[in-house]
């Protein structure tokens, strides 16, 4: 790992060990924003053996300060929540950009890792598509069950279809073989 990378990662987690939420349990528990980063690395880590520096960056990134700009200061609703998702993906982008220009990568660099935190080009640029599936498994496999939890079968099938649509082939054949989904979930998979 260089030293940039690595002064990079360092202080995306000091920024992210600001979270005022604790989450987790026994020596997990920590700031959520902190776990959550770590659980993004960890996932790259296991589904692409050798990610470009960029990517390494923007998993790590991909929720730096969330909690900065709740989803309550958005209006409820799906449009709200869009505008709310976009504006955090901006500010991620620009956040992590500056960690990175401070640690001496060159512009260009850090405006790649700002798009890939954007999603640009998500489907068609192959970095993106692997954040995308990054994401979308860290989530199924630490988040879904307490977002899922009070909700009715159509909703949680309608956000698997929702999240299933966001991954690529393999992310979604990587979801089928290591998730046990009830049939109907299953299914949702299938898009």
């Amino acid at each position: 790992m260089s030293g940039r990378l690595e002064a990079v990662l360092a202080a995306i987690d000091a920024a992210n060990a600001q979270d005022p939420t604790v989450e987790g349990e026994g020596a997990e528990a920590g700031p959520a924003a902190l776990l959550y980063g770590r659980r993004m690395s960890d996932e790259l880590a296991r589904i692409c053996p050798q990610p470009s520096e960029l990517l390494q960056i923007a998993a790590r990134g991909q929720h730096i300060e969330r909690w900065k700009m709740p989803r309550s200061s958005y209006p409820e609703g799906r449009p709200g929540y869009l505008k709310w998702r976009k504006a955090q993906g901006a500010f991620h982008a620009e956040r992590v950009a500056g960690l990175m220009a401070e640690a001496g990568y060159p512009e260009d660099d850090c405006q790649r890792a700002a798009a890939m935190l954007r999603k640009e080009r998500l489907k068609h640029d192959a970095e993106v598509q692997m954040l995308e599936d990054v994401i979308c498994l860290v989530f199924l496999r630490w988040y879904f069950a307490d977002f899922a939890a009070g909700r009715d079968a159509e909703q949680i099938a309608g956000i698997v279809t929702k999240t299933a649509r966001k991954m690529s082939a393999e992310g979604r054949a990587r979801v089928a073989a290591e998730f046990d989904l009830p049939d109907h979930l299953a299914q949702a998979l299938a898009v």
